[in-house]
């Protein structure tokens, strides 16, 4: 080892790991006390997407306000200096520039009611089968390839643009990118792992508009940003797209496992070593997004705790413990009473109680009134869907597999952890609420020994969850 690669090694100052999510953002510093490593959250804000006259979009300027405070406040406290920083968040919405690389406007956000009217249109250029036999990627209205249709539809000029966790690393380092994990998740890269020029062309977006893809793990340079302090921090590129943080962020082994990323999403299914396109995988809408270290999230995404929080809404509470306690006192519902949480009405905001009425009308059930019922209905709901999903999986990668890690907001909800079990039959182990931060920070460590393998990163996730 040389001297260079022993002082990096044994480098014990801080790292910085935002999070931003669809509901709130979240910035972290990992510092090292006593030889081990303590993660601390130091700054946590709301965030929403508007309904604005132009559409729903989301609120740019408090989204960058709120980290900068988040790494002022870092920044104060780690008086042993920061060594390096990087951001995940959600995929597929992006942030469009100018020329001189300022946003154009506030970005729409990925439930834009645009996006399914530019979908039907898109795929009058190219159908959903041959969409998915070019991309492996699991077709669903939210996709950026709809979404930047759907700007020249509308007669929006085509300009360079960056998925919004990048454009945080652009607006530190001035490097335009798109890291690979949050590359595939727009629908616009092939089984190659390139941009496809094809879909590019029926998108009408010119390849020269379209950034750069690097690996996770990798060096942007040296924070460049409004932070003093920061200045000369390294910046690096983690898995941009949150749930292959979350999933870099769970300290397993084996090919026994599967993962639950519970969040507003809930994102069921496992790691592969490659891409699986089957007839059945497509048939089935899986989908194939980038992961640490080459590897492949294999999964499936629906409506998770979305759902909950849009009754919770409606019903103007907070009290989500008292909920999941008065739903644990209800009968479970019979298979027939179960929704379907992959219905598209179930995708928009507003009126959840209504929208789940509907649907039970629509199959002549009578309508729920009471909120604990509702909150039993959603659970039983969404574990019976989880065990189909994994049933699925197991048939179409032919594995076994005996664990489920079930990580982020909703790994807490010990209600829905019980159902899950009882529904698949399988080993529920609760992984960590904050298992993007944990997976963010891995990717960092393992970059900062150059060597960002799926492996090492995994042994930096066990040593942080440990």
């Amino acid at each position: 080892m040389s001297t260079e690669d022993a002082a990096r090694l044994e480098d014990k100052r801080a790292l910085i790991a935002v999070d931003l999510g669809a509901e709130s953002c979240r910035v972290s510093l990992l510092r090292w006390i006593d030889g081990s490593a303590h993660i601390h959250l130091v700054h946590r804000f709301a965030n929403a997407p508007e309904q604005r006259v132009d559409g729903l979009r989301w609120n740019l300027r408090r989204i960058v306000d709120g980290v900068e405070e988040g790494l002022q406040k870092c920044a104060f406290t780690a008086t042993e200096g920061v060594r390096s920083i990087a951001v995940d968040g959600w995929a597929v919405d992006y942030v469009r520039l100018a020329a001189d690389g300022a946003a154009l406007e506030d970005p729409f956000c990925y439930r834009d009611p645009r996006c399914e009217a530019a979908q039907t249109m898109f795929h009058r250029k190219i159908s959903a089968e041959q969409l998915r036999e070019r991309t492996g990627v699991q077709i669903q209205p939210l996709n950026t390839v709809y979404q930047l249709y759907a700007d020249r539809l509308a007669s929006v000029a085509s300009s360079r643009w960056l998925n919004i966790p990048e454009y945080m690393l652009y607006c530190w380092s001035g490097a335009a990118v798109a890291e690979r994990t949050n590359a595939t998740h727009t629908g616009l890269v092939d089984l190659d792992g390139n941009w496809c020029g094809e879909i590019l062309a029926a998108a009408e977006v010119p390849l020269a508009h379209a950034p750069r893809i690097v690996e996770p793990g990798t060096w942007m340079g040296t924070y460049a940003g409004d932070v003093a302090a920061l200045r000369g921090v390294n910046v690096i590129a983690p898995c941009c797209h949150d749930t292959a943080s979350a999933v870099a962020g769970i300290p397993a082994e084996g090919e026994d496992w599967a993962y639950i990323s519970s969040g507003t999403w809930s994102l069921i299914g496992t790691l592969l070593d490659q891409a699986c396109n089957t007839r059945e995988a497509s048939d089935e809408n899986f989908t194939n997004l980038g992961a640490a270290g080459g590897r492949i999230l294999f999964h499936k995404g629906i409506a998770g705790m979305w759902l909950l929080r849009q009754c919770m809404a409606a019903w103007k509470t907070e009290d989500v413990t008292l909920l999941v306690a008065q739903a644990g006192g209800v009968s479970a519902f019979a298979s027939e009473e179960l929704i379907d949480v992959e219905d598209a009405s179930l995708a928009q905001p507003g009126e959840m109680p209504e929208r789940i009425n509907a649907q039970r009308a629509r199959r002549g059930l009578p309508s729920l009134h009471q909120r604990a019922e509702l909150v039993r209905l959603i659970f039983d709901s969404l574990a019976t869907h989880y065990a189909a999903v994994l049933r699925s999986i197991e048939q179409i990668t032919g594995r076994k597999l005996r664990r489920i890690y079930i990580v982020g907001g909703g790994s807490q909800n010990a209600l829905l952890n019980r159902l899950t079990a009882e529904a698949t039959g399988l080993e529920v182990r609760r992984g960590a609420v904050e298992s993007s931060t944990i997976g963010n920070f891995a990717v960092q460590l393992a970059a900062g020994e150059d060597d960002a393998s799926a492996a090492r990163v995994a042994r930096w996730a066990a040593r942080l969850a440990g």
